[in-house]
């Protein structure tokens, strides 16, 4: 797979991720029959929050403090400084339609995937300035203050053949699949302060300093099991202080459980870099066997309000990931699931064939509400709908509202989703409502 193009890889992934490469079906993770049904077309046409249609709210009348959202943009290219010459024009097409999307959301918070990572930051500052301060198609500009940004491990060399393909170098034999450093990275907008002496990034933890991993047992040689790191990109804990009080994002984009032979390497990995995060926020014992690249060991302290938000790669209803990848993080006792939605994703219900896979190759239909929960739109290649993103906050942060932006084909900004090639991206933005005055 060295030098995988862009299109192809977005191709197979789906079609990987959809039919389950092998993997063990999830148990069903149950959805109420007409449970949530939001977004689409809650934000008014100028950007800001309309307030009177569609929400959930876990207390009735709650006012929504702040909106936190994830969004796989693929603003991803296939080499280096090619991001930022896309960016440096204000005209490119596909920049400002995904600007669009975000100023129609208005999230306070919004973290990137798939956002090519340099060391000057120049991509993340040509973005906020050029695209997100400047009001696309009519919508008002937004105003980020605050970013985060880092090294990731896509694109860095580990010096070994990973891949047992016969040769060193390459997307592939890299800590995390990258044709250069940075690539498929991330970025943090925010409009409250970041506290950027406090963020703790896990970088370099290694895979096999997770107690009980799954590692594949005579894969990797002694040697790279002896350096391999457990990240893809990168996890982070960046905390945020809206107005005195602190609200930890921990972000993640673990790599596709797909693109490896019967040891499944990459499916175990995705399955641990989730575990991180669950364990993470866990705290306490679960914790005590992480350390950051500072060399600080532990999770998050009781108490610390969070929410976990990112790419992860992995649908709890089906699809290749490795068994309860992203449930034991969904059933986390310390956080809620929100089970953002949309009225697009569940757009002509059963005519789309929302079908899984058992293990035996069975197909089975899926609920138009499992469907309304879908966040990544892989129908243009047969594959059909996933839910991979989320927006996940910690049980003290009560949830006023969330959705998944994706409007139906009669709705306003229809025409920033879908298409073949994607207009934005193949993902759709993620957004939940928290409130801090009650808590």
């Amino acid at each position: 797979m060295h030098s995988f193009p862009r299109a192809a890889f977005a191709v197979l992934l789906a079609a990987c991720l959809a039919v389950g490469v092998g993997a063990p079906a999830y148990a069903e993770r149950q959805v109420p029959a007409g449970g949530p049904v939001l977004m689409g077309n809650n934000i008014a046409a100028d950007g800001a929050r309309n307030w009177a249609d569609g929400f959930s709210s876990t207390e009735s009348g709650s006012a929504a403090d702040l909106r936190v959202a994830t969004y796989n943009v693929s603003l991803n290219r296939a080499a280096a400084g090619d991001l930022v010459s896309d960016l440096t024009s204000p005209n490119n097409a596909q920049v400002q339609a995904v600007a669009e999307v975000i100023q129609r959301t208005a999230p306070d918070v919004v973290l990137l995937n798939e956002f090519d990572y340099d060391e000057d930051h120049e991509a993340a500052t040509l973005f906020r300035d050029n695209y997100l301060s400047a009001g696309q198609n009519g919508q008002s500009g937004l105003t980020y203050p605050y970013k985060y940004a880092a090294p990731t491990n896509t694109g860095v060399p580990i010096g070994a053949d990973l891949d047992r393909d016969g040769s060193v170098g390459g997307a592939d034999d890299s800590f995390g699949f990258g044709d250069f450093p940075g690539q498929y990275g991330m970025v943090l907008y925010s409009k409250y302060p970041i506290l950027e002496d406090e963020v703790r990034t896990f970088q370099n933890f290694l895979w096999k300093d997770m107690p009980k991993n799954l590692m594949p047992s005579g894969y990797y040689s002694p040697l790279v099991r002896n350096v391999f790191r457990l990240s893809s990109k990168s996890h982070w804990d960046v905390p945020v202080d809206v107005d005195g009080q602190v609200v930890h994002m921990v972000a993640a984009h673990p790599t596709p459980p797909v693109f490896d032979g019967p040891e499944r390497r990459n499916a175990r990995r995705n399955h641990d870099e989730i575990r991180l995060l669950s364990d993470y926020v866990s705290g306490g014992k679960a914790a005590e066997y992480i350390y950051d690249d500072a060399g600080a060991q532990g999770g998050l302290p009781a108490g610390e309000r969070f929410v976990v938000l990112g790419d992860l790669n992995a649908d709890p209803l089906r699809g290749g990931s490795h068994e309860g990848a992203v449930s034991r993080l969904l059933d986390n006792p310390r956080l809620t699931d929100p089970l953002p939605s949309s009225t697009g994703a569940a757009a002509g219900g059963g005519s789309w064939g929302f079908t899984s896979f058992t293990p035996d190759g069975v197909p089975r239909d899926e609920s138009d509400d499992a469907a309304r929960l879908r966040t990544a739109d892989f129908r243009g290649r047969g594959t059909g709908p996933l839910r991979v993103d989320y927006v996940l906050p910690s049980r003290d942060l009560p949830v006023a509202g969330s959705g998944v932006f994706w409007p139906s084909a009669a709705e306003e900004g229809a025409d920033l989703v879908g298409g073949n090639p994607f207009r934005t991206s193949d993902h759709r933005l993620v957004w939940v409502d928290v409130s801090l005055s009650a808590t």
